[in-house]
């Protein structure tokens, strides 16, 4: 009976073993294909010789991309939303995370004010709504339409507030006895032990910013203000060959749109596939300690 057992625990690690390789090469291979073609020859790309590796290698598709100006400046209002909403999505969500996660005895209004947070979750005014608030305030065209409409994000604070109650009552009762403060104990206490689930709630937030490009387009009334997620959409999706110069005309007869576009798309992704394996060491451990205390 234990050799079944055993005999039946190997197969099953085996069996997870190949479906999570193939899950992952299913994730994998399309970056390849793209990273592949954008290294290759307009001619190789064209005509579909490329699968997984370049075929007539050359970086002239990179040198058109980051020669652009439209393409540059995309990135820098990027980085721009990235650090300004990063920076205050992260510290709105650690103060309103922490009162939230008191008992009702020490936070009377605790559960209504959860409530509400919770009902912007499940109930919204709808696209017309949302854009008129935000041209009233005037705030369209500008980087904090980017930022302010979404600075409070629901979903990371209901994560946090939840690991902050799993953390021991004993280090907060020490602290409060030895004359800490709320503030004192958030940021010299809560903060440092809560590393893997603010790790988590980074991570989530980096990549909304980073890949967020319909507000881009309907917030940003020209085109040099567009993040760069609203500027591959107009190049990919949207392209417009009115404004092309005979600079890139003769760029072109030496590259493909194709290839291009593979360039454009794997420099988007490329920061974000830069960051997250440092993160990846707190992404489980975050989501499942930040989730199982109700």
């Amino acid at each position: 009976m234990v050799e079944r057992t055993s005999w039946g625990r190997r197969l099953f690690v085996v069996l997870n073993y190949v479906f999570l390789t193939a899950l992952s090469l299913t994730c994998l291979l399309p970056i390849l294909h793209v990273l592949a073609i954008s290294f290759s020859s307009s001619a190789m790309a064209s005509a579909g010789e490329v699968v997984l590796w370049p075929v007539d290698f050359t970086l002239k598709s990179y040198e058109y991309v980051l020669g652009k100006e439209a393409f540059v400046q995309s990135i820098v209002v990027t980085l721009e939303r990235v650090s300004l909403g990063v920076t205050l999505n992260m510290l709105l969500t650690i103060v309103i995370a922490y009162p939230l996660s008191k008992e009702v005895q020490g936070f009377r209004y605790r559960t209504w004010y959860a409530w509400f947070f919770v009902f912007t979750i499940l109930f919204s005014g709808g696209i017309i709504p949302w854009y008129f608030t935000i041209n009233e305030t005037g705030l369209i065209d500008t980087i904090w339409a980017l930022i302010l409409p979404g600075a409070v994000p629901v979903f990371n604070v209901i994560l946090l507030l939840n690991f902050f109650r799993g953390l021991p009552k004993e280090l907060e009762e020490a602290a409060f006895i030895d004359g800490a403060g709320h503030l004192q104990i958030l940021f010299r206490l809560f903060v440092p032990l809560s590393k893997p689930a603010l790790a988590t709630i980074l991570l989530f937030t980096v990549v909304g910013h980073w890949n967020s490009w319909f507000d881009g387009l309907v917030l940003m009334n020209r085109p040099e203000h567009y993040p760069l997620q609203s500027y591959l959409q107009t190049v990919v999706i949207m392209q417009d060959l009115s404004s092309m110069t005979l600079e890139d005309a003769k760029m072109l007869s030496e590259i493909s749109d194709r290839t291009t576009k593979a360039a454009q798309i794997f420099l988007a992704a490329f920061p974000v596939l830069l960051v997250y394996p440092f993160l990846q060491k707190y992404f489980v451990k975050g989501i499942v300690l930040g989730s199982v205390k109700g």
